[in-house]
């Protein structure tokens, strides 16, 4: 008489293995002996050694989990590959044969006021450089009118960081501990430090304290190598796809837009207000460093994409695709204004630095909007968890 709930587990399995059943789109058959019954082995070949093991099991009397230094572990990339083989079949191979279904994390909820703060973080950091290669060459007014926009620039940054936030009091708690291995703690510190370097500059600047101007200049710039990129790393740092991914290229390429964009600022201001006339080796430098910044960034963003594969598909479709075209597309339009310079005259010039700046924002919308639909995107989160990179 059979039970009303049906046979116990064990015997379902026993059934389920005599009939060599086989979940969907997996390969359970062990790697050696029959699955239940003991393993049966023997060597392959005429060798006497065995993988995993010294001869006559001398450290067989110690536990590979406590003891590391046991000749199991020195001896692993000796082994077959026949249990990793096994255990590859088992999860379905290399691709993904089962469709996955999430959510698998939670998406970032950040808002508009996140890439606004990167953009103006980035300029203030492009621009505090700007000073201080402006003073090592001696333009001191030039340096100066960077040190103002720096400070311009930075002010806009903690504002937006505490809208983020919701709660005023939500950013003093981030300044209550000093932890370096957070990028958000770190970069609060560094926000906050690097505005009031910046305030010093200017301050010294206005009562005409030119050296201790450029001192504090130079504080300012060596805190910007870092406001500049952690924006980058504190993406990297989490677990979205598309964002993890991109962990060793992503710092650069904020950087890259950053020194752009506080190139380009720094020019159209100078250029503006008649500090620098036409032909000025300081205004052509400038020119020369937005346009070198941005074709970095788009020689790294290439390489970044091709190494994202198909977790890149969330920096290709929707509202996070069409910005990032808006940017490549802007950069690509400078660089053709700045080729094109001779003819259009210095207007273009100045179109061309605002094509850059346009670019450097859309770039950020691009990259903060991606992580929201790669998070939602189940495949690729997949394919991250299994250190995959197809298409």
């Amino acid at each position: 008489m059979s039970h009303p709930k049906g046979p116990p587990p064990e015997e379902v399995i026993r059934r389920r293995d005599a009939a060599g059943h086989q979940p969907d789109g997996r390969d359970v058959t062990p790697a050696v002996g029959t699955r239940g019954e003991p393993a049966h082995w023997g060597h392959e070949g005429d060798s006497t050694t065995i993988a995993g093991q010294s001869r006559d099991w001398a450290d067989a009397r110690w536990s590979f989990l406590y003891d590391k230094g046991t000749k199991y572990a020195r001896s692993a990339a000796e082994a077959n590959g026949k249990v990793k083989a096994a255990a590859r079949r088992m999860r379905g191979g290399p691709e993904l044969t089962v469709e996955p279904h999430g959510d698998f994390i939670h998406a970032p909820v950040w808002t508009w006021e996140v890439p606004l703060y990167f953009w103006f973080g980035g300029i203030a950091t492009g621009s505090s450089f700007v000073a201080l290669a402006c003073d090592a060459v001696g333009d001191t007014d030039s340096a100066a009118v960077a040190r103002k926009i720096t400070l311009g620039a930075v002010l806009p940054c903690a504002p937006l960081l505490i809208l983020d936030l919701g709660r005023p009091l939500r950013f003093l708690h981030m300044l209550r501990i000093f932890k370096v291995r957070s990028p958000m703690s770190m970069g609060a510190w560094c926000l906050s430090a690097f505005s009031g370097a910046a305030a010093a500059a200017v301050g010294a600047d206005l009562i005409g304290q030119k050296r201790l101007a450029s001192a504090a200049g130079a504080g300012t710039a060596l805190l910007g190598t870092y406001l500049g990129s952690y924006t980058g790393v504190l993406l990297a740092s989490t677990a979205v796809p598309v964002w993890a991914r991109s962990r060793a290229l992503l710092p650069p390429i904020f950087m890259c837009t950053a020194a752009a964009g506080g190139a380009a600022v720094n020019r159209l201001v100078l250029a503006g207000t008649g500090t620098l006339p036409v032909g000025h080796p300081t205004r052509e430098a400038l020119g020369m460093v937005e346009t070198a910044a941005m074709v970095t960034e788009l020689a790294l963003s290439e390489v970044n994409e091709r190494r994202l594969g198909r977790i890149g598909r969330a920096l290709e479709e929707g509202r996070p695709g069409r910005y990032l075209q808006g940017a490549r597309g802007s950069v690509m339009a400078g660089l053709a204004l700045r080729l094109a310079r001779k003819r259009g005259g210095p207007r273009v010039h100045h179109l061309a630095s605002v094509l850059y700046l346009l670019a450097a924002l859309l770039f950020r919308f691009a990259w903060v909007g991606a992580g929201a639909a790669s998070a939602h995107d189940d495949e690729a989160n997949a394919l991250m968890a299994r250190r995959r990179n197809t298409r």
